[in-house]
């Protein structure tokens, strides 16, 4: 997939992975594209700083069999609230 398709797919409502179904592409709150491992949250931006070259190779791009995967919104984007804000720790329970 191209850099032009893989943004049109993501923005009409199409999940795509890089490599495998456990990278996501996602376009976040800011407008950004975004390459998300859904293990962990972990992301790269699609690009390059110049947004001209992509951050992996064409042909590994793929459009996900399934309509919507499990950490997919119903616009499309990867529910991944880590991704984007600060984690927070564990909450004491007050026994102790």
């Amino acid at each position: 997939m191209t850099l032009e398709d893989i943004k049109a797919a993501v923005d009409g409502g199409e999940t795509v992975h890089w490599a495998n179904e456990g990278y996501q592409v996602i376009k976040d709150r800011l407008g950004q594209y975004l390459i998300v491992f859904l293990g962990n949250g972990s992301a790269i931006g699609l690009t390059d700083r110049s947004g001209q070259r992509l951050n992996g190779r064409e042909a590994v791009f793929f459009v996900s069999r399934a309509a919507e995967g499990p950490a997919a919104g119903q616009d499309g984007r990867a529910r991944l609230d880590s991704a984007t804000s600060p984690r927070t720790a564990p909450q004491p329970d007050g026994q102790g």
